[in-house]
This record gives structure tokens, sequence and C-alpha cells, in this order.
């Protein structure tokens, strides 16, 4: 695993494999990562092919010292590894921290990609659009607290399009109304249905506005 901070030259071991590689190989990975993130492993069997050393480039906005970053670089690994990518054997792991400067991001997915990795993993909104930014080719997996496709990073979530597929932890809007549905569904005399958010989200929320239309067809 390769290190490297805002101020950094990128400096990694050679990729293996090259551009004839069949797809199917890195489909095969950026599946176990996105399966793996969302904490559901592969079945016991099926493992990765034989004798290829894949490689995962991961660029974050912070600090390797910043609480989260510990969190995230233990889930990665472990969670690859319950798929059958271990580093040191078939995986190569290279970070770029940003150090909270944000303007270094574009630079340091620049030099990701010269690294030919199989898939990006990008944390946060201005880690994906400089990684987007760099890349319309190597798959990118966003980790991202805000709506994807309210930023343009994605179309939708459940058609991306384009190289960015991954995780959030707001749902698109449309969203919004099947979660109603499925309320009325379990709770068939509701009537009334609260909405809880913080500061004043639900003043511009394009979920809430979803959800009261679909409201006003149930």
């Amino acid at each position: 695993m390769t290190r490297e901070r805002g101020s950094s030259v990128a400096a990694c071991a050679p990729r293996a494999g090259g551009p004839a590689e069949p797809a199917m190989n890195r489909r095969a990975f950026l599946g176990a990562l996105a399966v793996g993130l969302l904490a559901t492993p592969r079945a016991a069997g099926a493992q990765p092919p034989a004798g290829k050393v894949y490689r995962l480039g991961v660029l974050s906005p912070g600090r390797p010292d910043e609480p989260t970053v510990p969190t995230t670089s233990s889930l990665i690994p472990v969670a690859l590894r319950a798929s059958g990518f271990v580093e040191g054997r078939n995986l190569v792991v290279d970070w770029r921290f940003a150090d909270d400067k944000f303007d270094q991001l574009p630079r340091l997915a620049r030099e990701l990609v010269r690294l030919r990795p199989d898939v990006i993993v990008a944390l946060g909104t201005l880690a994906i659009q400089a990684a987007k930014d760099a890349t319309a080719t190597i798959p990118i997996v966003m980790i991202i607290g805000a709506d994807p496709v309210a930023r343009g990073l994605v179309s939708s979530l459940g058609r991306p399009g384009g190289n960015v597929t991954g995780v959030t932890l707001v749902a698109e809007t449309v969203l919004a109304g099947k979660r109603l549905e499925l309320i009325k569904e379990a709770v068939p005399r509701a009537t009334r249905i609260a909405v809880l958010a913080t500061g004043g989200f639900l003043a511009r929320s394009a979920q809430l506005q979803e959800a009261e239309k679909a409201a006003r067809v149930l």
C-alpha cells in the first residue's frame, strides 16, 4: 500500500496486465469492491482470476491522521480480502491525500490515473469530481454523503451512466416517494406522516417535494 500526501510525488509498483486484458477481470474487481463496501460478502466460490495483480487507487480530500481515514483504509482492504483480493498477493492499493488542500485534488487524481489503476475510490464530492475530470474510462467508486444526482456526478442512482458508481447516504429524490408508498402499505390507515431533518434542509429539499407529490396521489 502506498500513501501519498498532497505534496508528494507518485510512487508505486508496476501494474500487472495491460490494455488488452479482458474487461471481465476488471468488472470482477469492481463488483467485489462495490459489494464489499456494502458489507455483503460474495459467495465463497467466487474468486478472482489467478495470476492477475489488481491496482486500486483511493483519493481523499483529507489527511491520513483524520479519525475517519483509518476506518476507511481498514474497511476497503478487509472488504476486498473477503472476496479474494489480498494486498501483497494480488492487490496493490495507492492512496492520495490532499491534506485539506482541495485545490490539490485534480493533480492527485491525475497522478492516480497515470498509475493505471483498475478502479479509483473517491471520498466526497470534490474528490469524485476531480477523479471524474481526470478519466472517462477508469471506473470510479464514489463514497459520498450528498446527492450525487443533484451534484451532477451521475445521471441517476439506477443508471449512473459514464464511469462513476458507488455508495451515497442520500437517496435519489424518486426514492422519497417510494418510501411514502411503503409506509402507506405498512400502515394503510395513516393520514399524517412527519418528516424530520436538520437545519433548513426541508425548505429546499427536492426529496420533500417528491414526497409531497406522492402523498397527493396516495
